[in-house]
């Protein structure tokens, strides 16, 4: 396009070249105002908030093994990732986030987690 691309700098000396260099100066800001506007719309899809939680859900193990993870992106859409641990095995879970909520019952540390994220992104 016009990045990269270097261009002679000349003299305006007439009304109509200063005419000229603004209707270029126009479309070249069209065209920024367009892209710019393509990469926001891009990025509220990219995860930009994210949390980690480690805590012991049973009294019969001990440490904070445990854990939530969550991503969201500005839209609140992402999901959280659960890890339970116990001394018999591990359990994962991963449920998705829609506007700040999940369609699948949240733990408590799930549901601390996500509200964590929404009210992070109030508070831009």
């Amino acid at each position: 396009m016009f990045f990269g691309k270097k261009q002679e700098k000349k003299a305006i000396t007439t009304i109509e070249e200063a005419s000229d260099y603004i209707e270029k100066l126009e479309k070249r800001m069209s065209e920024l105002e367009e892209r710019l506007s393509q990469d926001e719309e891009k990025s509220n899809l990219f995860f930009e908030k994210f949390e980690l939680i480690r805590y012991n859900p049973f009294n019969e193990v001990g440490g904070d093994q445990s854990f939530s993870l969550a991503f969201m992106n500005n839209e609140d859409d992402g999901f959280v990732f659960t890890s339970i641990y116990t001394k018999d095995g591990n359990r994962l879970y991963a449920k998705p986030i829609k506007k700040g909520s999940s369609s699948y019952q949240l733990s408590e540390e799930e549901e601390d987690i996500v509200k964590k994220l929404v009210n992070r992104g109030n508070n831009k």
